[in-house]
């Protein structure tokens, strides 16, 4: 479990230059949800060297109570300063941890070395896999119904004086802080929607990034005494939060995506990927899609994708790919459309990377690119072309999933089980409630 001494050193002097008093050590669980414990500084050489342990039975999807015990040992590559936090007493810096078992073995149940396995079955293949996400968020003024926006601005619009505004640079100028390096940001197609994009890069990173990114956003929006959310849908009648994600495989410094004698400039490896994210599209959608709000989104004209298909223009279709870049062998890539950002991040890359290398793998042939409006199309015409549709709630998710070998594999059996365990417990809460549409429809008349 002793990590090189040069990795600690490093650390141990970041600390001390930057007057750290607190280190917080993070992780998450397999819904994707931040956990953290706060250890002083004078605490981070025995951390570094030995972890720290904590109750994994406490943990969603961890371990049972008679096999709870579980080490979070930091990476050292992970070492930043927290901007947003308070200075006065001491600065507070974050290391993302691996979860190890008491014998020091990696333990299966972590988001962040399933994605580690896949990225290891990649590099097997001889590619690296880049990823970078489109997430998507409201920012309202409380998290309470009615639901208040701060803006009424559209996709790109540029909004005077309005806090949403301050609100994003402030969050730009915080991840850029922390080393998370920003492509662009800017307003999105609903009233007080916003988008920042993360600059490419590998997949274990951006996952970190990703988290970090996530509680970034909402921190720096309470500062300001708002109230920011990566929740699906949570308004009716405009577009939801997606979280486009856009990635390629490398071989050393070589886009394995890139071909320049073919029509679009995709690479068979390219077109071998696509079609493995199509084939396997509905089954792994419970983890790109994993709440029950999450199907809200997914529904006709609010630009989400509802069908297996593909093209280089059309924003409706699953997989696109940026006609903006396909001269460009640094920037060709293919983008995944159909995951929200309310995902967990290290899962959802996992499994994208785990159903594209199958495709390159069994050199699955992709269909030839959409031409036309799919949702136009009879339901004969999508079968006869052998277009699926993604599923439409929760349930059918999870019973796709719940087929799934691929998913099974790329995931582990452990997070496998627990995780389609405790989507069936939410379907089920779901299902028994009574919402107020119900009311209002059918109250007073049945």
């Amino acid at each position: 479990m002793t990590m090189n001494d040069g990795s600690r050193e490093y650390v141990l002097n970041a600390a001390s230059e930057h007057g750290v008093k607190f280190i917080r050590l993070w992780f998450t669980d397999i819904l994707g949800f931040l956990k953290s414990v706060a250890i002083p500084v004078e605490q981070l050489d025995g951390a570094l060297t030995e972890g720290i342990g904590f109750d994994g039975s406490s943990v969603e999807g961890f371990a049972r109570i008679d096999e709870s015990d579980m080490i979070a040992m930091p990476d050292p590559n992970t070492f930043q300063v927290l901007p947003f936090r308070p200075q006065e007493g001491g600065t507070v810096a974050r290391m993302f941890c691996d979860i190890l078992q008491p014998g020091g073995n990696p333990y299966r149940g972590d988001p962040r070395w399933v994605l580690k396995k896949n990225l290891r079955r990649a590099g097997d293949m001889g590619f690296a896999f880049y990823v970078s996400p489109e997430m998507e968020f409201f920012y309202f003024e409380k998290p309470e119904v009615p639901l208040e926006g701060l803006d009424e601005g559209g996709y790109f619009d540029q909004t005077s004086l309005d806090v949403a505004s301050d609100l994003r640079r402030d969050t730009v100028l915080t991840l850029e802080k922390m080393g998370i390096e920003v492509a662009s940001s800017h307003h999105e197609d609903a009233p007080s929607q916003h988008e920042i994009d993360l600059l490419y890069t590998d997949a274990l990173t951006m996952a970190d990034n990703a988290m970090t990114y996530r509680l970034v956003v909402k921190e720096i929006a309470v500062k300001h005494g708002v109230w920011a959310t990566f929740m699906p849908k949570p308004l009716f009648g405009v577009n939801g939060n997606g979280m486009h994600t856009n990635m390629s495989l490398f071989k050393g410094e070589n886009n394995a995506f890139y071909d320049a004698e073919d029509e679009y400039h995709l690479s068979d490896t390219a077109r071998y990927f696509i079609a493995g994210l199509l084939k396997h599209a509905c089954e792994i959608t419970l983890v790109t899609n994993q709440w029950v709000n999450s199907y809200k989104r997914l529904v006709p004209g609010y630009e989400a994708p509802l069908y297996t298909t593909w093209s280089v223009v059309n924003r409706s279709d699953l997989v696109r790919v940026p006609a903006y870049s396909l001269d460009k062998e640094s920037t060709t890539r293919i983008e995944y459309r159909s995951p929200d950002p309310a995902c967990n991040p290290y899962l959802a890359f996992a499994i994208m990377l785990a159903a594209g290398l199958e495709g390159v793998e069994k050199r699955y042939e992709v269909p030839p690119p959409m031409e036309k409006n799919v949702a136009e199309m009879s339901r004969v015409e999508r079968e006869e072309a052998g277009i699926k549709t993604l599923p439409l709630d929760l349930s059918q998710a999870i019973d796709l999933a719940e087929g799934s070998d691929l998913l099974r594999n790329a995931l582990g059996d452990h997070i496998f089980e627990k995780f389609i365990a405790n989507k069936k417990i939410e379907w089920a809460n779901y299902r028994a409630q009574v919402t107020g549409y119900e009311l209002d429809q059918h109250l007073k008349i049945l």
